[in-house]
């Protein structure tokens, strides 16, 4: 973003998951200040809110706004404005949050098929490693009045596809009165007319239930696809992290998952180079990985973050070692990506069209409920359409194809 349109107020969300976000974020800021020294510059977000002292601190910045203060933005804007002399931060401990903050986002479907829906946020594990409980604060589920709500309205302006979010939303309903967890607030979802996927984002292992596993495996609206954040397939490592599970647990959760939804895919989180991570360890990792058979991996260096305990921790893995494991595991997750996809060359997958192809003209391209990407040819527009694809081709780990006759426009 280079800011070149002009105008009176700039306001940067900031990230602080990794130090990258942080430099980022930086940059982000001076080029806003840079760019327009006539504007205000307000800095929100994560960033904003463990660190607002050094945000305050860039040269050009005017506001800083914590994660508790933004359903109030435009009034601390208008404040700031008028008066020069008044308070530059508003940043309170998030630790002391009640509710689940509604912040809606406007429904824009003529530019998407997809919309997220967020039903949680904050987060009381604590693993060892993350700064998201330091920024976001504890659990907090949003009512499901609520996201029932905002749900039909999301299908109403026209989007196929509502992912639902959070920070940790397989814990979500544990702060209700009401009782209701993920795999009750699902049920519920799937019922509302209109409806036509509904996918979910990251669930941590230890909230993977039967239950939920028997809702996503009976629902047909909901996509067979579930992201389960491994971090590690070394038990020293999960220990040394604060994560409550073991791989023997994990196996038999993903043994059990396959069992009852055979086409699954299963996407994971894998972190590289945690402190005291040793060689065998890594390689433990690469072994469990490659058992499991991901279809996708996200793979990630530790960041040390303060003030999490792992940033204190002895034998910090040097930056060339953590490059190098981090690319080994980019490529097995790569082979993997190409080997699940693989499985579905001359079959028939169900794919919602999202938008022209750049590669392919004359193409559009789309995921199927498993979240596979699949290319094909169409003479028209057909976003939002659910389109039947003969899958022909495998292009990296992409499947390429053509329409089922009959199928689309």
């Amino acid at each position: 973003m280079d800011f070149a349109e002009p105008a009176d107020v700039y306001v940067i969300n900031t990230c602080t998951v990794t130090h990258i976000s942080d430099r980022k974020s930086r940059q982000l800021i001076r080029r806003a200040a840079r760019n327009n020294p006539e504007a205000m510059i307000v800095v929100t977000g994560c960033y904003a809110q463990v660190a607002p002292g050094e945000a305050l601190a860039i040269p050009g910045v005017d506001l800083v706004i914590g994660m508790r203060e933004r359903n109030r933005i435009v009034d601390l804007i208008e404040e700031a404005a008028f008066r020069p002399d008044g308070p530059r931060q508003a940043v309170r401990d998030v630790r002391t949050a009640g509710e689940f903050e509604e912040l809606p986002a406007p429904a824009l479907a003529h530019e998407r098929v997809r919309a997220f829906l967020k039903i949680q946020e904050g987060c009381n594990n604590y693993c060892t490693y993350c700064i998201v409980p330091y920024a976001r604060g504890p659990l907090k589920s949003r009512h499901p009045e609520k996201v029932l709500a905002e749900a039909r309205h999301l299908i109403a302006a026209g989007f196929k596809e509502i992912v639902i979010t959070g920070i940790h939303t397989g814990a979500y309903g544990c702060d209700l009165p009401e009782k209701i967890n993920l795999a009750d607030l699902l049920q519920e979802l799937v019922q509302l007319p209109g409806l036509v996927r509904l996918r979910l984002s990251s669930v941590e292992p230890l909230d993977v239930s039967p239950e939920l596993i028997a809702t996503v495996a009976t629902c047909g609206k909901i996509c067979p696809h579930l992201h389960i954040p491994l971090q590690s397939g070394d038990d020293a490592v999960l220990k040394r992290m604060n994560r409550h599970y073991t791989a023997e647990y994990f196996r038999r959760l993903v043994r059990e998952i396959r069992r009852n939804i055979p086409e699954a895919a299963l996407t994971t989180d894998v972190m590289v180079g945690f402190p005291g991570e040793t060689r065998e360890q890594f390689q433990n990792t690469c072994r469990f990985v490659q058992e499991m058979a991901f279809s996708r991996l996200h793979v990630f260096k530790y960041s040390p973050r303060q003030p999490t305990p792992a940033a204190k921790m002895p034998d910090q893995i040097p930056a060339p070692v953590k490059e190098e494991r981090s690319r080994l595991l980019i490529a097995l997750g790569e082979e993997l990506a190409r080997s699940f996809a693989a499985r579905f060359l001359g079959r028939e997958v169900e794919v919602l069209a999202e938008e022209p192809s750049r590669e392919f003209p004359g193409h559009y391209e789309g995921l199927t409920g498993n979240y596979l990407r699949v290319i094909f040819p169409a003479a028209g527009n057909c976003r939002g359409e659910l389109i039947a694809v003969q899958a022909e081709e495998l292009i990296g780990s992409n499947l390429r194809g053509k329409m089922v006759e009959g199928a689309g426009g």
